[in-house]
């Protein structure tokens, strides 16, 4: 491994997995190991595989995508100016249409209210 190339952990697991399934399928080895070195690690492909990564003899790369940097300004949106007059004229024009849907629809009271839960007829005056 370069010096100035970092293996992230999820990288360095790829890699020694990758190595060590050649291994495993009877790879030749990168790195010079005796017998006695073998058998510590127990013929184990997965340390082996690490150990090579560690020696930096593996002929690996790994390729970053980098964001593409742009280059153009930014444009600014002419924002539409609206006259006061305008806005106030929209709205007279929505509250007109809101008293009259309140016409139509015949908004109830309180009062009227009370009286349909209730059933009776309250009157404030009789008593």
């Amino acid at each position: 491994m370069a010096e100035n190339q970092k293996f992230t952990k999820y990288e360095r697991a790829r890699i020694i997995g990758a190595r060590a399934l050649q291994i495993a399928m009877n790879a030749p080895l990168l790195i010079k190991m005796n017998k006695e070195q073998l058998e510590e690690m127990k013929y184990d492909a997965l340390e082996i595989a690490e150990a090579e990564l560690d020696s930096g003899i593996l002929p690996i790369s790994i390729k970053k995508p980098q964001p593409k940097k742009k280059e153009e300004k930014l444009k600014r949106v002419k924002e539409t100016k609206i006259s006061d007059e305008k806005i106030e004229s929209q709205e007279r024009q929505e509250e007109e249409e809101i008293s009259k849907e309140g016409e139509i629809m015949a908004l109830a009271s309180p009062e009227d209210e009370a009286e349909e839960s209730s059933g009776e007829t309250v009157s404030s005056e009789a008593e």
